[in-house]
């Protein structure tokens, strides 16, 4: 389909090595460590493994699925090996998606570093290349996964099956025809490149090529004069569109005889209308551009909840893994629900459920390490806090120390202002969001949340959402030392009408999204006065047992910062 990545072409060292073959070991847990033969293939875009018993069968991922590449022991699974293995032996691949992480350890850290070196430079490679080879590439990678028995064909049935986990609707007898146009051998099975020009012509874009002729002169290629026209009367361009059409004619039109007539034909003006130049969005806001330095409230917040879990709410693995995606994505809110764990080290996992248990400490140490890797504007830690006094001791202890001066320390009592600080003034910054105790000194108790009341309550129901029935609100004991180390106090959410006399700025409250919705009914425009001097966060509701969301527009209309 194109021409082989330009680093293979230059005798990379790295590259040799891998393409040569290595015996690399990948590591599941402390228990499962087995011997894999991993290679490069030809086209410098696959990896093929097998075990060393295994002749004919092999597995493979590609390139283009791999997100990031960690060396040492940056996995929860090399960490539990860590004495077994130096770091400098072991590296973890990260994939795009659902797709697990891949921990491998090598013989030496100079086999280590052939991989490592050797498989980021792949990355940047595919990073460097033009629109239409992505597309190709990642129709190729759908491919590689329906390609189950690794012979470089599928048949109909099983192109209708991938075609499905590609979100393509289709006219099956449509798509019988295309398929048989497609398979030039006549094998009625596609091989690689005959399955993305099937993709292709089941895609195809009738709405821009009825643009293209209708700027057309003659039906086939877009005229210097014709681009330039597109240009004025879609793309809404003054003065220096006849330049900018040969510019695009330049650097997205494939064919060099086009080029030279200064004419784009359909591939081309597919590729530039698919390109980030012709997207939508301006290319003018993908910096920063926004007033910072407003309060915190003004903001809308990119939220995650539970963030430890990797899959369902019900069983699914809790994993420190699930904290660095969401920080990579630029999320600036995350949970923290803490239990008693075992030897007075406080866990992390969905109470009341069979998921998985993982350290605090651990936890936080990963949001040391993520947090401003994308952003230096702050980040807030919702903790949900379940811990007896004892181990919020020791939270208040690991926060400390892990976080150091990241940590935005103030206490309730010393805060005057009438409005929350800016991003601006809070970068780099980490804001704890959790329960304090009272203002009176001998009380050393503080509300329940109504999302931590759940929580409580159900005792391994988690569609619970409702408040005790004689409508007290629940009190905790609490640690004085994690309490002074909260920034946003959790409180129940009383009335409006509370909320315009007594609420300080830096009190939050979680709602459920159904009592949400419930109060933007019945009073709307008090529920936006409302969020403009405080943090609102709306959780979703317990019987996203899938780990589901509800929509999040719903609620950013009434101005609730933080959802999901």
């Amino acid at each position: 389909m194109e021409s082989p990545p330009k680093c293979c072409d230059q005798g990379d060292k790295n590259l040799e090595v891998m393409k040569a073959g290595m015996f690399l070991r990948k590591v599941k847990s402390r228990m499962w460590k087995r011997q894999r033969h991993y290679k490069l293939q030809e086209d410098c875009k696959t990896i093929a493994y097998k075990s060393s018993w295994a002749i004919h069968s092999h597995s493979t991922f590609s390139i283009g699925n791999v997100d990031a590449v960690r060396e040492g022991h940056q996995s929860e699974t090399l960490l539990s090996v860590a004495e077994e293995f130096p770091a400098d032996h072991c590296f973890t691949l990260v994939f795009r998606g659902r797709q697990g992480n891949m921990d491998l350890v090598a013989d030496s850290a100079e086999e280590a570093q052939a991989w490592i070196q050797g498989i980021r430079a792949l990355m940047e490679n595919m990073e460097n290349l033009d629109e239409s080879t992505k597309l190709d590439q990642w129709i190729s990678d759908w491919f590689l996964k329906a390609d189950k028995n690794k012979d470089g064909r599928i048949n109909f049935k099983e192109a209708k099956t991938l075609l499905k986990m590609m979100n393509v609707d289709m006219n099956e007898e449509h798509a019988s025809y295309l398929f048989k146009k497609a398979d030039q051998s006549q094998s009625g099975t596609l091989e690689d490149e005959e399955f993305v020009e099937f993709y292709k012509m089941l895609t195809q874009r009738n709405e821009v090529l009825e643009l293209f002729q209708e700027y057309s002169s003659d039906g086939q290629s877009l005229s210097q004069c014709d681009l330039e026209e597109f240009l004025r009367e879609e793309q809404l361009e003054g003065e220096g569109s006849y330049e900018h059409a040969l510019q695009l004619i330049e650097h997205y039109e494939p064919s060099d005889t086009a080029r030279r007539n200064h004419s784009m034909s359909i591939d081309g003006f597919l590729m530039y209308l698919t390109s980030p130049e012709g997207s939508i969005f301006s290319t003018d806001r993908q910096g920063l551009f926004q007033d910072m330095n407003q309060p915190l409230a003004q903001y809308y917040i990119s939220s995650s909840h539970n963030t430890y879990l990797m899959e369902d709410q019900l069983k699914g693995p809790s994993s420190v893994e699930a904290y660095i995606q969401a920080l990579k994505r630029g999320c600036k809110c995350v949970e923290v629900d803490c239990w008693n764990g075992a030897n007075g080290e406080p866990v992390v996992y969905h109470g009341h459920t069979l998921t998985s248990k993982i350290l605090l400490k651990d936890v936080i140490s990963t949001v040391a390490q993520y947090a401003f890797k994308v952003s230096e504007y702050p980040l807030i830690v919702s903790i949900e806090n379940h811990c007896s006094v004892e181990q919020q001791e020791v939270m208040a202890r690991h926060f400390r120390e892990i976080l150091g001066d990241m940590l935005l320390i103030s206490t309730v009592d010393g805060r005057t202002s009438n409005d929350l600080p800016s991003p601006e003034a809070l970068k780099r910054k980490i804001l704890l969001k959790g329960k304090t105790i009272g203002n009176e000194t001998e009380s050393l108790t503080g509300d329940v949340s109504d999302e931590d009341e759940a929580a409580e309550m159900n005792k391994g129901s988690p569609s619970s959402e409702s408040p005790p029935k004689d409508g007290k609100i629940l009190k905790q004991k609490l640690c004085k030392e994690l309490s002074d180390l909260v920034f946003c106090k959790s409180v129940h959410f009383h009335s409006f009408e509370h909320s315009r006399t007594s609420a300080k700025p830096y009190e939050m409250s979680s709602l459920s999204e159904s009592k949400t919705r419930k109060y933007s009914k019945e009073a709307g425009p008090d529920f936006v006065l409302h969020n403009t001097r405080q943090l609102t966060r709306i959780y979703p509701s317990g019987m996203r047992t899938d780990s589901s969301n509800y929509c999040p527009q719903d609620m950013w209309n009434i101005g609730c910062q933080i959802g999901y």
